[in-house]
């Protein structure tokens, strides 16, 4: 089963950013990464007046455009689907599933504290698997990396991959 990890943390705390970094690095070291944003907003990911913009607007429930090398598909859901049930269904020829937000479910975590933004933590400690922050001490009882140590904290996802 692959190994999901999210990366949560207030807004403008520098997920994404943090995401960024993680996935060039671990992609680096041979990994195959696959990446969820999780949005409260309705995203729109087709060009509106494309044909496959046109295939939905005229009731498609999925609809793919296809190239040579990269693929977007398109599909209307029922309901919010969870990062796991994603990954059962899209993602388990990977090595690891990163996923930026979904803070409020169960699951490992890594939060990102940014001092300009607020000094404690959103999740509870005991929902956590370490803390990447410019906060000095946390007072987490969590590992702690700094924003900008990618190295050390590809290191600390590279070892709970292989033991979790």
């Amino acid at each position: 089963m692959i190994p999901i990890l999210s990366i949560v943390g207030r807004s403008n705390s520098g997920k994404t950013t943090l995401m960024e970094k993680l996935i060039a690095v671990l992609t680096c070291r041979g990994l195959r990464i696959g990446a969820i944003k999780h949005s409260h907003h309705q995203p729109e990911m087709d060009t509106p007046g494309k044909d496959s913009w046109r295939h939905k607007q005229a009731g498609a429930a999925a609809s793919i455009l296809i190239g040579p090398e990269r693929m977007l598909m398109v599909q209307d859901i029922k309901e919010d689907m969870n990062p796991r049930l994603l990954a059962e269904r899209y993602f388990s020829d990977f090595d690891l599933l990163l996923v930026e937000g979904y803070a409020s479910l169960p699951g490992d975590k890594i939060e990102v504290v940014r001092a300009d933004r607020s000094t404690d933590l959103r999740c509870h400690p005991d929902e956590l698997l370490a803390v990447v922050t410019d906060v000095p001490s946390i007072h987490s009882g969590l590992p702690q990396f700094e924003l900008d140590d990618i190295e050390g904290l590809s290191e600390f996802v590279l070892h709970w991959i292989r033991h979790d």
